[in-house]
């Protein structure tokens, strides 16, 4: 799965929130300053030709939707992170993460618990 530059992500968030939309309905929901028609229009079509949405017809126009699921692009996103800078190491990024957040020993309990009660259920 390729890395999504920064307007693209951009995009797939509304997309991912909305499901379906077209153009100007994605444009109404990035914040100002919107975008032109055009420069939306044109990461959508790049977002299809990487593979991360499609399209249906409606009217005259197109609806389109995301082919890629938000958690999916998140894991490969936080995988390449790992990879790229903490020499594929979780806990060198957990680590990292901590100490650059000044995050406390309970704050820290807390998460471990979080993380397994969501593998308990």
């Amino acid at each position: 799965m390729r890395q999504l530059t920064k307007a693209e992500e951009q995009i797939m968030q509304v997309l991912w929130q909305l499901q379906k939309a077209s153009v100007k309905q994605l444009i109404k929901q990035l914040p100002d300053p919107k975008p032109a028609y055009n420069t939306v229009s044109t990461i959508v079509r790049i977002l299809e030709s990487k593979g991360f949405v499609d399209h249906e017809k409606q009217g005259k126009g197109y609806l389109y939707f995301p082919v890629v699921k938000k958690q999916d692009y998140s894991n490969q996103s936080l995988h390449t992170l790992v990879e790229n800078y903490f020499q594929g190491s979780f806990k060198s990024m957990v680590s990292f993460f901590v100490k650059k957040n000044d995050i406390s020993l309970s704050e820290l309990e807390a998460v471990l618990k979080d993380i397994d009660k969501e593998e308990d259920a």
